[in-house]
């Protein structure tokens, strides 16, 4: 097996979460991975800096979403549209193949306290995005942070959601729900 061989990270990736779904994160060494795909560890590390990122690598392309989402918004959107845009944008990296890495991925991260922790910060770095992007769109403090709080929120809420076993919508549609949801639950004149 030739080391440059096509799909060499993608190899590295399904080996490293069918090792820690069966042994465990703490349990799994970089060297297990590399071995059950017949790679050295070196190749490896070409491909992941160390195996937290099997897990959590493209996050730039994630990120990108969000931001592409509000930048496609049309012009006088309102910030809870904005928000949706945002939303609407990331949820393509999200697409119906991809449920099953991500319910492979989340149990992982479930069931080590580390990786919950990356990901609530990586949660965070996404909300923080979303205010930035609202920022950018003319949103002035607190309205830009109070958006993307609500952001963050539906976005997580929606994304266990859509790891439900029992889940076949869309993550964007589910996004969409939350927000019609939560829209009602909020009076149209905060004065009545």
């Amino acid at each position: 097996m030739t080391r440059w061989e096509p799909g060499t990270k993608d190899r590295l990736q399904a080996a490293a979460i069918a090792l820690f779904l069966e042994r465990g994160y703490e349990e799994t060494t970089v060297q297990d991975i590399a071995a059950a795909t017949g790679l050295t560890e070196r190749t490896f590390f070409r491909h992941y800096a160390d195996k937290r990122e099997v897990l959590f690598s493209g996050g730039e392309q994630y990120r990108q979403g969000f931001v592409d989402g509000v930048r496609a918004a049309p012009e006088g959107a309102g910030p809870l549209e904005l928000v949706e845009a945002s939303l609407v944008g990331a949820a393509d990296f999200f697409p119906p193949e991809r449920r099953p890495w991500s319910q492979r991925r989340q149990t992982v991260i479930d069931a080590n306290p580390a990786l919950r922790e990356r990901e609530s910060l990586k949660r965070a770095a996404i909300t923080d995005t979303i205010e930035t992007c609202l920022e950018e769109r003319g949103v002035t403090a607190p309205e830009s942070r109070l958006a993307a709080e609500v952001g963050g929120a539906v976005f997580t809420t929606a994304f266990r959601q859509w790891l439900a076993d029992d889940e076949e919508r869309p993550l964007q549609d589910i996004e969409r729900e939350l927000l019609r949801r939560l829209r009602a639950l909020v009076p149209a004149d905060p004065g009545t």
